[in-house]
């Protein structure tokens, strides 16, 4: 073949390199030169052989160098940060943004009458009666006058603390991929929670308390469950650490015939086993992970008992989250697992999620926010348990002075319709349409963004998806959503996957410096 190759060209008096070729492949190769040196500039190329392609004019990721033996160490934002830590209230169930914080007087007056264009509507329970206005009134609240229901009025009396977003869309209308779409990003299991994103980007300031703490309700977990607070394909050590003011962490404490000396002795025995077995297998990345994931439960057994004892709070800080309430167990219980938030931030735990609700207790009435049959009863038991707690957790933030470090986001997996269902006195599930707030660090208060219609059915104004809350999150942290990645399964994972902006009219305005 290439001897006649060479012999057609000596026979056409073609060469194989003569000049005009020379100078054209010269001007070619230099101009790919100059390209590739563009593209390096703007992060458009890969490191090396093991660093995926990028897309034209996508960004570069950003991928946390992970220290095996401390994976919770510090780490830098990509870019100066308004939040330190983060608390999430979680209320499960899908709690009415109608019956809380959408005042919708279209709905008041209309009371009784049938949804516009909704004739025959079947939503997830089945059809749809007439347009029914809350049980509760609203009030306006706080300096702004922003508009709250009786239900929350303990809440209503901190709105001017609060940057309500109530335009909200989510992807799915059942409980189970909607606490997966909330807490992940996807509404499948299997991905990484929020915390997990966060605390694998930052880290955490507390040497001896997990990174990510998840409290459940006393009762019980969510419907997804771990799924709220998994690692997903992140390594195990960004996985949220479940427990609450009532049930501290299971099989932590020493046994009773042991002293705490002999504890002690036993644990730096173990130390200098562990490191003498490390030496031996220098770059053991999973040895490295899994010799401090000991330690740290070790480290545990003194700070978690500690943290989790609300006992030694002061009386009149019970008193204001409820605490003390003897009447209402339900509140209580919540009150506590608020102070217990409260404490962890104080410590530097990164990332807090507290949830107020449960599934896996109890009938629909008791446990949690899904109100499809007797949706007043229903509330009428946790708005106050919600309520006082959690706005005393904003104001017990705001007067030590943490508020401002921290950040505390309020949500739900989706919102209720503005109807009752036929044949109940309750709202059917509403992913097209509700309410989540945001407060603290870095947020514009008092403030609302986006509406959802005349009657708080579908999101008509500054439409925002659980991404674009998400994005918000993690840019109040310092975080770029579409720079921040793990390389999984052949692709650049996010937290926001494809989608997601920040929402940045929520944003309280950054101070610069005049020249």
């Amino acid at each position: 073949m290439i001897e006649r190759v060479m012999r057609d060209n000596l026979l056409t008096g073609r060469h194989f390199l003569d000049r005009r070729h020379f100078l054209g492949d010269m001007s070619t190769g230099l101009s790919g030169i100059a390209l590739a040196e563009l593209l390096a500039n703007d992060g458009l190329l890969a490191d090396d052989e093991q660093t995926p392609r990028q897309s034209v004019g996508a960004k570069r990721p950003i991928r946390p160098e992970i220290d095996p033996a401390n994976p919770n160490q510090p780490r830098d934002s990509h870019f100066p940060a308004a939040a330190k830590n983060v608390i999430v209230i979680f209320c499960v169930g899908a709690c009415s943004h109608l019956d809380t914080f959408d005042y919708k007087p279209e709905l008041i007056k209309r009371h009784g009458q049938p949804l516009p264009g909704g004739d025959k509507l079947i939503t997830f329970q089945g059809q749809q009666g007439n347009l029914t206005r809350s049980p509760w009134v609203f009030k306006p609240r706080g300096e702004s006058g922003k508009m709250v229901s009786d239900l929350v009025p303990h809440l209503g009396e901190m709105a001017d603390e609060m940057c309500f977003v109530h335009s909200l869309t989510t992807k799915t209308n059942t409980h189970g991929p909607g606490e997966n779409v909330m807490s992940t990003g996807f509404n499948v299991d299997g991905f990484p929670s929020i915390g997990g994103w966060i605390t694998y980007a930052l880290g955490s300031e507390a040497s001896d308390l997990p990174a990510f703490v998840s409290i459940p309700d006393s009762r019980g977990t969510p419907q997804s469950s771990v799924n709220n607070w998994g690692p997903g394909f992140l390594p195990a050590a960004f996985q949220g650490t479940d427990f609450n003011a009532a049930k501290p962490i299971r099989n932590l404490q020493r046994p009773a015939k042991v002293s705490a000396e002999t504890d002690l002795a036993t644990r730096e025995f173990l130390k200098r086993l562990n490191q003498r077995h490390l030496e031996r297998f220098p770059g053991d990345s999973q040895l490295a992970a899994r010799i401090s994931s000991y330690e740290l439960a070790a480290r545990m057994q003194l700070s978690v008992p500690e943290v989790s004892d609300i006992n030694n709070e002061p009386a009149h800080i019970l008193k204001m989250y409820g605490a003390d309430d003897a009447k209402n167990t339900l509140k209580a219980s919540f009150a506590r697992n608020c102070i217990l938030a409260r404490r962890l931030v104080e410590r530097g735990v990164r990332f807090v999620q507290l949830f107020n609700g449960a599934y896996q207790t109890g009938g629909e009435g008791v446990s949690n926010w899904d109100g499809h049959k007797v949706l007043q009863q229903q509330y009428a038991k946790h708005g106050p348990a919600l309520d006082q707690p959690a706005a005393a957790l904003l104001k017990d933030l705001k007067q030590r002075g943490l508020l401002k470090d921290t950040l505390v986001v309020w949500c739900t997996e989706f919102g209720r319709m503005p109807t009752f269902q036929k044949g109940a006195s309750g709202r059917d599930h509403n992913p097209s349409g509700f309410t989540g707030w945001l407060a603290g660090a870095g947020v514009k208060a008092p403030f609302s963004y986006g509406a959802t219609d005349d009657f708080g059915y579908k999101a008509a104004e500054n439409v925002a998806t659980v991404h674009d809350f998400h994005a918000t999150i993690l840019h109040l942290l310092g975080l770029d959503h579409e720079r921040l990645t793990f390389y999984h399964n052949g692709l650049e994972r996010r937290l926001t996957d494809v989608h997601g902006h920040v929402i940045r009219p929520v944003l309280k305005p950054v101070a610069t410096k005049r020249a």
